[in-house]
């Protein structure tokens, strides 16, 4: 049986040769509304149902477990059909919520202050993986406004190319979830040959985790640097074409006595001349058994104020869901909730 969640919207046209319009509703059925099976699309003909029946069907993965965070952040976790687990994060803002999904289950590129690296790297997500995460939440809470979908949980997004390109435009379609382009964001520690392909493929934003712009110390952190050296990357990014008054986000991990120092900041704004870009810095999240630790706030102050006094915007990201480990960096499909099923918080329900 094939997966409907797995097809675009060309590969659902291309299934009725002779109507092709039947695609279109097909897709709008599957993603605009978010059905859960063949039955409930009632403007295709019972015969054209069955007969899709036959061949097709609609499988999202088991929601096995949700936490929910002091300060409103909720982490959900996913199994999978062949029984990994994935985690997604939604986030309250002032007006709206936050997406925060998966790309592969694992991540194979052994970040030191990644929490997901501690897990290995088990396969990329299906294109039915990836928007699951978010069709799921649409039907679970119909009335939240998740207006942003950030590619920046587990795994590395640029390494399951194909699928990530094939999600983000089933999730920015007009008849499917139909996300502002603006509004998703694909995070990555540098894959220095795709760089340019994403941003001109889908027009997603584009953030790009630096950690220290320092090539040897960034390698310590990120052993990805081996392979595509910091001045190669920063060479990628000045070729990638932005959108008029775009940018590209630099992400940086704040880690005490390897990244913080004022002088590590007066380096990253050297490197950055000529870019594009606006600076996210991240205090460290801890997580168990990692040695690294969080910056001291007066380190993380400093830092900040030397990139106030650059031609770059700089923000400090507020972390959210520290306490059931759902910040940036500590995902690690923890939710291994043995036959537990998922119970949404606040007395919610769902499908």
């Amino acid at each position: 049986m094939i997966n409907l969640l797995d097809l675009d919207k060309q590969q659902m046209r291309d299934l009725f040769t002779d109507s092709p319009y039947r695609g279109s509703q097909l897709f709008a059925w599957v993603f605009g509304k978010a059905v859960p099976g063949l039955d409930a699309m009632t403007s295709l003909p019972k015969s054209l149902r069955a007969e899709l029946s036959r061949g097709y069907t609609i499988s999202y993965p088991e929601h096995v477990k949700v936490q929910a965070s002091s300060d409103g952040t909720e982490k959900h976790a996913w199994r999978l059909h062949d029984g990994l687990i994935i985690e997604s994060v939604l986030m309250p803002e002032k007006s709206h919520w936050s997406l925060c999904i998966s790309s592969q289950a694992g991540c194979a590129m052994g970040c030191a202050f990644c929490y997901t690296a501690t897990m290995g790297f088990h396969r990329n997500l299906e294109t039915s993986e990836i928007v699951s995460q978010v069709l799921s939440l649409l039907r679970l809470y119909p009335d939240r406004q998740i207006r942003n979908v950030v590619f920046m949980g587990m795994g590395e997004p640029l390494l399951n190319y194909g699928n990530v390109v094939k999600a983000i435009r089933i999730l920015t379609d007009p008849d499917g979830p139909h996300f502002s382009k603006r509004r998703i964001t694909v995070s990555t520690c540098g894959i220095v040959p795709s760089l340019e392909s994403i941003c001109r493929e889908t027009e997603a934003a584009l953030a790009v985790s630096l950690n220290s712009p320092v090539n040897a110390v960034r390698e310590r952190l990120m052993p990805v640097t081996r392979k595509y050296p910091l001045a190669e990357l920063l060479n990628a990014l000045k070729s990638c074409r932005l959108p008029n008054r775009r940018r590209i986000t630099v992400e940086y991990v704040l880690v005490r006595g390897i990244n913080d120092s004022v002088r590590d900041a007066r380096e990253l704004v050297r490197i950055l001349h000529g870019l594009k870009v606006k600076v996210n810095l991240i205090p460290f999240n801890p997580w168990p058994g990692c040695d690294l630790e969080a910056p001291d706030p007066e380190a993380v102050s400093s830092f900040e104020e030397v990139l106030k006094d650059s031609p770059y915007a700089v923000m400090v990201r507020k972390e959210k869901g520290r306490d059931i480990l759902a910040a940036c960096g500590q995902l690690a499909g923890s939710a291994q909730a043995r036959g537990e099923k998922a119970r949404p918080p606040h007395g919610g329900a769902h499908d």
